[in-house]
């Protein structure tokens, strides 16, 4: 029998606020444990929370941007269970009255619909230490910093169908965050955080199959490699004749296999009541088109618009527009007359490659659009050759500074000069006689060797066009 898998995602956005939801402590990652927090995060009896309005402002920005109907009316509830990195033993969040609602997303032209997003408070972390017993460790300590941090969580319908569809809407909806300035979308800080729930069913079958929700999954390719082992052991279960038992399972990266956590029911009791500390929220529709009069323009507007503005591939418009900062870059360079085509190549090319090689973000770069179109300039007017224009590349991305004169300085103007090109060779032909009868002979790759020479003899500067052109008259008048 042939299965087909059902995913769903829940996504923990952590919005960019520099205070908690409900006081005043900084959302600063890290820190000494225990140190950002105060009796409102740390939930001691008498405090009152006060709602950030720039959680909700964030929340009704990615809602819009996420092609959600932002609600008119929206409150907050208690959700009540017992952990101890929960001091409260309730979580504040959002239950049948949400701040966003029925949004999608266009993945590879699949429509993955948004079933809802609503804020809440973040709970804190255990730290286990020791040597042996739960999770290797001896005894947990509870660092409360993280308590009363602002998430989003964006829960998605069960519409996505492959693990590699999972992988590309994560990708996407981080993009479209980090556009919008609403969450850093750090995987390593857990800013960006996800959940997935997968069951199997016959193809063709409407019914859903029992699901299991993973977690522990720290970055996109974890997710994809999770999802596809879980739907695996799955079927295995069924074809065995056995049943999917509903879990939740927790993912391990050394082994790429799935293991259990818990059980989970059919529907947890968490009891939700409306938080009675905290005023329902009437949203003024003025307000919503303000936030949307601000909202950027998106990844996928912006793909649509290389490839047909500037003839770019769709694999191209892809990858320059996946980081907003490179995105912006490459327009700012574009607006000051650099070639679409050439931009795109120098920045695909050697940046992305110098960036993920130093692991950095393109912000902390030194390069301007002026160094972008001036080295373009330079390489096309035959000043500096391709291989030089990359190597000054990569100064300028570490170091800053001026082409024109980062060129004179270095001493790297191309030589273009034919007659004393075409005695530099002749003279390497001559010194390599041997060589020159084995490409007689028709052993052809000789010919890279004597290209080699020329550039060797010239530290580099020599114009490969002219050396190639100079090579195949002098090779022929020899054979």
């Amino acid at each position: 029998m042939n299965y087909e898998p059902v995913i769903g995602l829940e996504v923990h956005a952590q919005l960019k606020t520099k205070s908690k939801i409900f006081c005043g402590c900084p959302t600063d990652f890290g820190g000494t444990p225990n140190d950002h927090v105060c009796p409102v995060c740390l939930g001691l009896p008498g405090v009152l929370p006060v709602l950030n309005r720039r959680t909700v402002e964030f929340a009704i920005r990615s809602g819009l941007a996420l092609n959600c109907e932002i609600a008119e009316v929206t409150k907050f509830d208690r959700k009540n269970y017992f952990y101890p990195d929960l001091p409260k033993d309730y979580q504040i969040s959002q239950f049948d009255e949400p701040v966003c609602r029925g949004g999608h997303l266009t993945i590879a032209g699949k429509k993955i619909r948004i079933h809802r997003a609503h804020l809440e408070e973040d709970a804190g972390k255990l730290v286990h230490a020791g040597a042996a017993g739960l999770h290797g460790s001896e005894y947990s300590l509870v660092d409360f910093n993280r308590c009363g941090v602002p998430l989003l969580e964006i829960v998605t319908e069960p519409d996505i169908e492959s693990p590699e569809q999972a992988r590309l809407y994560l990708t996407e909806l981080r993009n479209i965050l980090r556009y919008i300035d609403v969450c850093d979308g750090n995987l390593e800080e857990g800013s960006f955080r996800c959940d997935a729930n997968v069951s199997v069913r016959p193809v063709g079958q409407k019914e859903l199959g029992t699901k299991s929700e993973i977690k522990n999954m720290n970055s996109f390719k974890a997710v994809q490699r999770a999802l596809q082992s879980e739907i695996e052991r799955q079927i295995a279960v069924l074809e065995a004749g056995g049943r999917v038992v509903q879990e939740t399972r927790l993912w391990n990266e050394a082994t790429g296999t799935t293991f259990p956590m818990r059980s989970k029911e059919e529907a947890h009791d968490y009891r939700y009541f409306p938080e009675p500390d905290l005023v329902p929220i009437v949203i003024d529709r003025k307000w919503v088109e303000e936030i949307a009069s601000t909202l950027p323009e998106l990844p996928e507007q912006r793909r649509s618009r290389y490839v047909s503005q500037y003839e770019l591939s769709p694999d191209d418009a892809t990858v320059l527009a996946e980081s907003k900062e490179l995105s912006d870059f490459f327009d700012a360079a574009l607006s000051i007359g650099t070639p679409a085509k050439a931009a795109a190549n120098w920045l695909m090319g050697p940046t992305i490659g110098y960036l993920n090689e130093n692991k950095l973000g393109f912000d902390s770069t030194k390069i301007t659009p002026e160094n972008l179109r001036d080295l373009t300039a330079a390489v096309e007017a035959g000043t500096i050759s391709s291989t030089t224009a990359k190597q000054l590349l990569l100064e300028i991305l570490a170091s800053g500074g001026n082409i024109a004169n980062l060129i004179a300085e270095k001493g790297l103007v191309q030589i273009s000069d034919e007659k004393g090109l075409t005695e530099i060779a002749s003279k390497i032909l001559i010194d390599n006689a041997s060589q020159l009868e084995s490409y007689r002979a028709g052993k052809s790759k000789v010919r890279q060797f004597f290209f080699g020479e020329v550039m060797k003899a010239t530290k580099g500067k020599a114009n490969p066009q002219i050396v190639n052109k100079i090579l195949d008259e002098l090779l022929t008048q020899n054979t």
